[in-house]
């Protein structure tokens, strides 16, 4: 994973070919039990995706960049997983089942979701600006193909690194970074949406530990309202367990050009934010299992 910086990164074009399906970098020094978690940065479109938008239009469901924001995390004392592949090849933040009859032509499950009758199951059929990004159906074989390829190996591997940080650490600390474009809770909303299942998904200790973090920098927070936590906040918010999550969603218009698709003047401050946050949320995750 690339090195967090203050310059904003240039523009880049879908990853190359070979690029794998996610990265996972395990933190080297004493676990703090967290485990943080981009599943929608991803910029690799694989060439059996078949879709008939332009590259830009497909990469309007990516939350841009946060990849690059999270990065070094693993230095912090955070294990961590990204992945590489796009989201509008698959959403790792839905369930597998979550399919889309409108789009898949021998589909399974007769009625979709109500995600995914709007055109954003496991495999979206519009793009995140609303364009259609298949001229023809897909075949339940070729979307079983990417699951099996991208989707069920993530969330084996975000599971192992979960069930390792309970074992190390006596509790697992999910924090799955996301990032929302400023029509979601129009201007003057709040810059960071935290996502907790209204109180179900994690300790409220959690919640306000992360909260006061962002407003200590002058951010406004909103919480569950309106993304309350996707599939791997619902899977493995489990606190009876050890196991606590919690979704958080940065405002676009914080640090990205959305017209542009690229970086734009806030990138410096944003990264310099978000570094400040992780690296005070580690040392409190730390202090709570007596690490100096």
């Amino acid at each position: 994973m690339a090195e967090p910086t203050d310059t904003p990164p240039a523009p880049a074009a879908a990853d190359v070919l070979d690029t794998p399906a996610f990265e996972v970098l395990t933190c080297a020094g004493p676990k703090t039990g967290l485990v943080f978690a981009s599943a929608h940065s991803g910029r690799h479109y694989p060439q059996d995706m078949g879709t008939v938008a332009p590259l830009e239009t497909v990469r309007t469901t990516e939350d841009a960049y946060v990849d690059l924001l999270i990065a070094g995390a693993e230095a912090m004392g955070a294990d961590v997983i990204v992945c590489r592949t796009g989201r509008a090849y698959v959403d790792l933040n839905r369930n597998a089942a979550d399919l889309d009859p409108a789009l898949i032509r021998d589909c399974p499950v007769p009625e979709g979701s109500a995600k995914a009758l709007a055109g954003y199951g496991v495999i979206h059929r519009q793009s995140g600006n609303g364009l259609p990004l298949y001229g023809h159906r897909l075949d339940m074989a070729a979307v079983q193909a990417r699951l099996d390829r991208v989707h069920r190996p993530y969330h084996q591997a975000l599971g192992g690194l979960m069930h390792q940080a309970k074992a190390q650490a006596g509790r697992a600390v999910l924090v799955d970074w996301h990032s929302m474009p400023q029509r979601a809770t129009g201007r003057g909303g709040p810059d960071i949406v935290l996502g907790d299942r209204f109180g179900s998904s994690c300790d409220a200790v959690w919640t306000r530990r992360v909260r006061s973090l962002f407003e200590a920098e002058g951010w406004r927070v909103g919480l569950n309202r309106p993304y309350a936590g996707g599939y791997a906040t619902q899977i493995w918010g489990r606190p009876d367990e050890g196991l606590h999550a919690l979704q958080i969603e940065i405002n676009r218009a914080l640090y990205w050009d959305e017209a542009k698709h690229q970086p734009s003047e806030g990138w410096k401050r944003c990264a310099g934010v978000i570094r400040r946050v992780m690296t005070r949320l580690c040392q409190q995750a730390a202090q709570d299992l007596g690490q100096p």
